[in-house]
């Protein structure tokens, strides 16, 4: 089977950066894998896109040597096997906020008898190789989201789920949940919160993902141990490269005065 090369980075010692996707379409989803990402995540849950889209840009992304992610819109079993049948050789589940849950998401990952994920001959094996059935479970990451005071309350159940791979913090959804405003987690309690994950997380020897504003942000969290960040959306850098290439074409330039007209 075609190795998970972001598992491979994680049991290194590598940092990973991971590419994320919420605009629907295969070319993008191309041209932003081929940029370096180590891993590029197709965000089916607040991305614009539905299945046979993701699949697109699964299909995308598996043409450059980025591993294919998703993550999934909930923890739906049968949606979570589908994607895991369309080629994503890791998946983020929201909202895993106790053990059971944890446990659940796991097992849908997993073939018999680590889990009941259902077998299909789908775009799995063309992707990965003959031998994908047998080596499956060994490959596939399953992160699970930690993003609220539950999630924080059971942290160490969560954490101890067998074959639960690691977990991946969404910062705005965690603020929230302890009253602050999205935005707020470089300070105060979610800060301390953050700091509790990533510390009982490694602990355990399991790979602690997050999401993260900027570049500079992401760094930061790499300095603290996370193992996996994502320094923005494709949403987000399109944006800033946009008006950044407006600025720097407009730099030095003077309105013209009222009533010239264009030198044609």
């Amino acid at each position: 089977m075609r190795p998970n090369s972001t598992k491979d980075r994680f049991l290194a010692g590598k940092p990973i950066v991971n590419g994320w996707l919420s605009i629907p379409s295969s070319y993008a989803a191309e041209v932003i894998a081929r940029q370096g990402f180590h891993a590029v995540t197709v965000d089916v849950q607040h991305g614009m896109m539905g299945f046979e889209t993701a699949m697109s840009m699964l299909q995308a992304i598996s043409s450059t040597d980025a591993t294919p992610m998703v993550r999934c819109p909930s923890l739906d079993e049968p949606t979570i096997m589908r994607l895991l049948d369309a080629g994503a050789y890791g998946v983020i589940c929201p909202q895993i906020d106790n053990a059971d849950m944890a446990a659940r998401f796991v097992a849908a990952c997993r073939y018999a008898p680590e889990g009941n994920r259902s077998f299909g001959p789908a775009r799995g094996p063309l992707y990965a190789g003959p031998d994908y059935f047998e080596q499956a479970n060994h490959h596939v990451l399953a992160l699970a989201m930690i993003e609220s005071q539950a999630a924080l309350d059971n942290l160490d159940a969560i954490l101890a789920t067998p074959g639960l791979d690691g977990i991946y913090v969404g910062p705005n959804d965690l603020a929230l949940s302890l009253g602050m405003k999205p935005g707020a987690e470089t300070g105060g309690i979610v800060a301390e919160a953050i700091a509790r994950i990533v510390a009982a997380t490694r602990a355990r020897g399991l790979l602690a993902g997050i999401f993260c504003a900027s570049s500079a942000l992401a760094r930061q969290r790499l300095a603290e141990g996370f193992h996996l960040v994502t320094p923005g959306n494709d949403a987000n850098m399109l944006g800033l490269v946009c008006k950044a290439r407006i600025e720097e074409t407009l730099a030095g330039q003077s309105a013209p005065a009222a009533g010239a007209t264009a030198g044609y």
